[in-house]
């Protein structure tokens, strides 16, 4: 089962989990540094839905009249 929790990483390297997690025995986990403290979460994980609409060639022609040609 995959789950996320929020944490910090101070400059030593080391992690602090922001809440508290019980285990049932050791396990891996994918630490992803997020270098802008002030980006929201909603903004990171509506990303990528957000960049497939945005990318739909009916928004690329519905926003051609703010790309003039240079």
């Amino acid at each position: 089962m995959l789950r996320s929790v929020e944490a910090t990483i101070g400059v030593d390297g080391k992690v602090h989990i922001r809440e508290n997690i019980h285990l049932l025995h050791a396990c891996r986990a994918i630490v992803t540094i997020i270098d802008e403290p002030e980006i929201s979460e909603t903004a990171i994980l509506s990303e990528a839905a957000l960049g497939e609409d945005w990318n739909r060639p009916e928004e690329e022609e519905a926003w051609s009249h703010l790309q003039q040609a240079q």
